[in-house]
C-alpha cells in the first residue's frame, strides 16, 4: 500500500469540521457510537489517501457518510459472521479443552501473524482481541488517531489473504504479548493490565507450559510496580525499592502460575526469566538475593534464548556472585552500542572502587538513555560520584 500523500491545510481543517458531522448522522441512525467512531475514522484515513490526488468531491460530507457507512456495514457484518461462528461452537456437543485452546490461538495468531511489523501487530491484537477503541491505542501510544486507524487498516489488508487452517506458532503470539505488556501505562489505557488480561485468557485455553511462564513473568514484575517510581516519577532501582509497597498477592499468584508451569518438565524462556524475577521478589532485601541461583537461570536463559540483551543481564549476576572484575569481563565480549551496556558498565565499576570511570559511564549511558525517566536517574548518578566525597 503506497503512503498517505501530504494533506494540504484546507483539506485537513474541512475534515476536522465535518468528522463530528458524520459521527452524528450514523448515530442518529442507529449505529453504535464507538463503531461508527471507527468507520469515520477509516472514512477520513481515505479521504486523506483519495482527496489529494482526486481532488475534494462536490458533496464531502456525503462522500465521508458513504464511505463511513460502507465500512460500518462491513464491520457488522464482521461482528454478525463472527458471533454465528460462536453460536455455532457453543451449540456443539461437549466441546473439549484443545478446540477452545485452538479458538483462542487461532484470533490471536491472526492479529500476530509473522507477516505484520510488531507495531500492527500489537495495535491489531488490541483492537480485535482486546476490544480497545482506535482512539484509546492511539493514545496509549501518543500517536494521532488516523495514524492509529490507517496503521490498523493495513494490519488488516495484512492478514485478510492469509490462511489459518491452524493455530500457528504460539511463541509469535507471546512476544507481541510481551511487548504490550512492556510499553506499561501511557494515556487513559494500562497495556500491562490489559497483556495480563490477554494472557490470562490465552492461559486458560492453553496448556502450553511457556504461556504460563509468560503469565506468571508478567504477574512478578508488575508485583513491584508500586515501588518503582518516586511520587515525582523519579525511577528507584531494584535494590532501593520498598519492598513494602510490592502486591504480595500478585506476587503468591506468579510463583504458583510458575510452580505448576515448571512441573510440567518443558522448560522455555519465559518460564527461565519468571524464575528469576520469582527469585527477586523472594527476597526480604536486597542483601537477601539468592544471587548464586540467578546466576545458574541466567546460565539456563542464555542457553534457551542466547543473545547480547540476556548476556547483559547476566553480567550483573555474574558481578553479584564472582565479584564486579568478573562481570567486566563478561562485558568485554559484548557488542559496545548495546542499550544499558554503559549503565552495567558503570555499576560494576563503581562496584570495583573505580569511582572517575563509573562517573563518566553514568553520563554516557544517560545520553544515550531511551526516556527522560531513566535519563535523569543515571545523571544523577554522575552527579554523585562526581560530587567530592
Amino acid at each position: 500500500m503506497s503512503p498517505v500523500p501530504p494533506v494540504p491545510d484546507d483539506i485537513t481543517d474541512l475534515l476536522r469540521t465535518l468528522s463530528p458531522q458524520v459521527l452524528g448522522i450514523l448515530v442518529r441512525r442507529g449505529a453504535d457510537f464507538a463503531a461508527a467512531e471507527d468507520a469515520v475514522q477509516e472514512a477520513l484515513v481515505e479521504a486523506w489517501r483519495h482527496w489529494p490526488q482526486d481532488g475534494t468531491p462536490a458533496e464531502p460530507r456525503g462522500w465521508l457518510v458513504k464511505v463511513a457507512g460502507r465500512k460500518l456495514i462491513d464491520e457488522q457484518r464482521s461482528v454478525a459472521a463472527r458471533q454465528r461462528r460462536e453460536l455455532k461452537v457453543h451449540r456443539e456437543p461437549e466441546p473439549g479443552p484443545a478446540e477452545q485452546a485452538d479458538d483462542a490461538l487461532l484470533l490471536l495468531s491472526r492479529c500476530c501473524h509473522p507477516s505484520l511489523t510488531p507495531a500492527s501487530a500489537i495495535a491489531l491484537t488490541l483492537r480485535a482481541v482486546g476490544g480497545l477503541t482506535t482512539g484509546q491505542i492511539a493514545e496509549a501510544f501518543l500517536v494521532p488517531e488516523p495514524t492509529m486507524g490507517q496503521r490498523i487498516s493495513r494490519a488488516k489488508k495484512t492478514v485478510s489473504g492469509q490462511r489459518f487452517d491452524t493455530p500457528g506458532e504460539v511463541g509469535a503470539v507471546l512476544r507481541v504479548l510481551y511487548l504490550i505488556f512492556n510499553e506499561g501505562f501511557t494515556g487513559a489505557v494500562d497495556l500491562a493490565e490489559e497483556a495480563i488480561r490477554l494472557t490470562r485468557q490465552l492461559a486458560a485455553s492453553s496448556d502450553d507450559p511457556e504461556v504460563a511462564g509468560l503469565l506468571a513473568l508478567m504477574l512478578l514484575h508488575h508485583a513491584r510496580r508500586g515501588a518503582r517510581r518516586t511520587a515525582s516519577g523519579a525511577v528507584v532501582p531494584l535494590a532501593e525499592q520498598d519492598r513494602g509497597l510490592w502486591d504480595t498477592a500478585l506476587i503468591a499468584e506468579g510463583v504458583d502460575v510458575l510452580q505448576a508451569a515448571l512441573a510440567r518438565d518443558a522448560l522455555g524462556e519465559y518460564q527461565a526469566q519468571a524464575a528469576i524475577a520469582a527469585l527477586h521478589d523472594d527476597a526480604a532485601s536486597a542483601d537477601e538475593t539468592d544471587w548464586p541461583q540467578i546466576l545458574e537461570w541466567y546460565d539456563e536463559l542464555l542457553r534457551l534464548a542466547p543473545g547480547p540483551v540476556v548476556a547483559l543481564n547476566r553480567a550483573v549476576a555474574v558481578g553479584e556472585v564472582d565479584g564486579p572484575l568478573a562481570g567486566l569481563r563478561v562485558l568485554d565480549g559484548l557488542p559496545g552500542d548495546l542499550p544499558r551496556r554503559d549503565a552495567v558498565a558503570a555499576w560494576l565499576h563503581e562496584r570495583a572502587g573505580n569511582r572517575e570511570s563509573a562517573a563518566g559511564l553514568y553520563a554516557r549511558a544517560a545520553a544515550r538513555a531511551s526516556t527522560t525517566a531513566e535519563r535523569d536517574h543515571l545523571t544523577r548518578q554522575a552527579a554523585r560520584l562526581n560530587a567530592p566525597a
